[in-house]
């Protein structure tokens, strides 16, 4: 169970904070609510305390892992899929799960589709989604500005350099379709 004041991470909606957690009777149904206040956009929200693990909830990613979000967004390879819809729908999948390296993982791999073809409002949205997810959850974890930790991961988005010949061989941290 969190505690007022502990920081944390809400799927699909960004980091926050718990501001109180109170009895709520709603639909009849009286339960406890995390009150949680979002970093990105100071909305409140409530969330039933027993389903908090259910709908992905967790504790802010450790300090000691923050190098290993940042050095995925430069590195590894990326798969493609080349049917956007199935691709947008495993992006999705992986930001609702909560975990921050496959946000890590769907701000490379959308940043680097974004270099070489222009993004489809859907996958532009998620991008930018992704990109604020890890950018406030750094912050907060590091305790920096929401800017200077927008300005070390896009550091280490600029790392990747595509290949620039249709022909070049594939180096370390380059896109692959896959059908």
């Amino acid at each position: 169970m969190y505690k007022i004041g502990d920081r944390i991470l809400y799927p699909m909606h960004g980091v926050g904070t718990i501001e109180g957690i109170e009895k709520k009777t709603v639909l009849g149904h009286k339960d406890e609510y995390y009150m949680i206040t979002l970093a990105s956009t100071a909305m409140k929200v409530m969330v039933p305390v027993k389903n908090s693990s259910s709908v992905g909830i967790r504790p802010l990613i450790a300090k000691t892992k923050v190098r290993d979000g940042l050095h995925m967004l430069g590195h590894g390879e990326t798969e493609i899929e080349l049917d956007w819809k199935l691709r947008l729908e495993n992006n999705t999948n992986k930001m609702k799960s909560g975990d921050i390296m496959k946000a890590a993982e769907v701000t490379r791999d959308l940043y680097r589709r974004g270099l070489e073809k222009e993004l489809s409002f859907f996958e532009r949205k998620l991008y930018e989604s992704a990109y604020t997810l890890l950018t406030h959850e750094i912050a907060m974890s590091k305790g920096l500005s929401v800017e200077d930790a927008g300005n070390i991961v896009s550091e280490a988005l600029s790392v990747y350099k595509p290949a620039t010949a249709p022909d070049a061989p594939a180096a370390e941290g380059s896109t692959r379709a896959r059908r």
